[in-house]
């Protein structure tokens, strides 16, 4: 799987992520709409990781789809 893939498909993921990481609200989760930057950065804000570790976190997400 590819973020293209996810970003395309962000509706039928976004359960799977909202699964994943449950406390990202509903704004955030309007707010990321399917972009990658985005979805790090408030995995970032709302976990506390640096912004290294919360990219991993993310493209092992998208790996594991």
């Amino acid at each position: 799987m590819n973020w293209d893939e996810v970003q395309g498909n962000w509706k039928q993921f976004k359960g799977k992520a909202q699964a994943k990481w449950g406390d990202i609200t509903d704004d955030d989760w309007h707010r990321a709409e399917g972009r990658r930057e985005e979805l790090v950065g408030i995995v970032q804000e709302r976990y506390g990781h640096a912004k290294e570790k919360a990219e991993r976190e993310v493209d092992d997400w998208v790996r594991r789809l």
